[in-house]
């Protein structure tokens, strides 16, 4: 355990006994990106830092901007659960994660304030100094565990830390008036859904069939990177700015 916090962003060191070593992975490849769903940010660190919690993160960011670390970078903290990205099911051991107040979609879901947004843009630079995570692997709790989990939430502002170099992100194409694929639906345009969701890291299994696992996979991708509907639908729009996604992560570096 580390006597001082690993970011000098983080003015709290309040160390959590829910951490362990990482398994496997020699350093985080993943920035996971959360909300606490608590009613403040208080009870949201006191419940973090107790061993019958059973839950942890690396960072936690107030409403105030203040950042307090709860569990060494190097080591495995207890913040992603039951989860995948791109096969990978041991996401606590590959990443890091940072949980932002929020109290979230049970709370009425508050607007997040510029001065946690702008701590977490310099949270997650300073993370990406000092670690080897790449754009595509900047993400949403609800990315890695569809379904069980929506947050941050629709109202995190992913354009903005992309804009900042944190993140992958593409411009979504404008919603439009179709219906797109939906619960039943089957065939090639389906599985070619399916096909480009588990090629960007989602855990869906090519079926040519929209079941409910589908549907939550593209809810949580509407979530993050095309929020100006969330219906588990697959439109055009949404399915075009999966497309363009891929094709970015793809495009060498200049």
């Amino acid at each position: 355990m580390i006597a001082a916090p690993d970011s000098p962003l983080a003015t709290l060191w309040c160390p959590s006994p829910n951490r362990e070593p990482r398994r496997g992975a020699s350093a985080p490849d993943m920035l996971i990106l959360h909300y606490t769903g608590m009613e403040s940010a208080e009870a949201a660190l006191d419940w973090l830092t107790r061993e019958e919690a059973k839950v942890s993160c690396h960072y936690l960011v107030d409403e105030e901007g203040r950042i307090a670390q709860i569990v060494a970078e190097s080591e495995r903290a207890w913040h992603a659960g039951q989860s995948s990205w791109h096969g990978e099911t041991d996401i606590n051991s590959r990443s890091i994660g940072i949980e932002i107040h929020n109290p979230g979609h049970d709370f009425d879901y508050p607007d997040f304030t510029e001065a946690e947004m702008q701590a977490v843009e310099a949270l997650c630079l300073d993370i990406l100094r000092r670690h080897a995570i790449p754009p595509e692997n900047v993400l949403a709790h609800s990315d890695v565990a569809p379904g069980r989990k929506r947050d941050p939430g629709e109202k995190f502002d992913w354009a903005r830390l992309a804009r900042k170099g944190i993140g992958l992100w593409v411009e979504p194409v404008p919603v439009g008036h179709d219906q797109g694929l939906g619960p039943g639906d089957e065939g090639e345009a389906v599985a070619e859904l399916q096909r480009n969701l588990r090629a960007f890291g989602y855990g869906v299994e090519v079926t040519s069939t929209y079941g409910t696992g589908l549907e939550k996979a593209v809810e949580a991708f509407q979530r993050h990177f095309r929020p100006a509907r969330i219906d588990g639908r697959a439109d055009v729009s949404t399915r075009e700015t999966l497309k363009r996604l891929l094709a970015a992560r793809s495009a060498p570096t200049v």
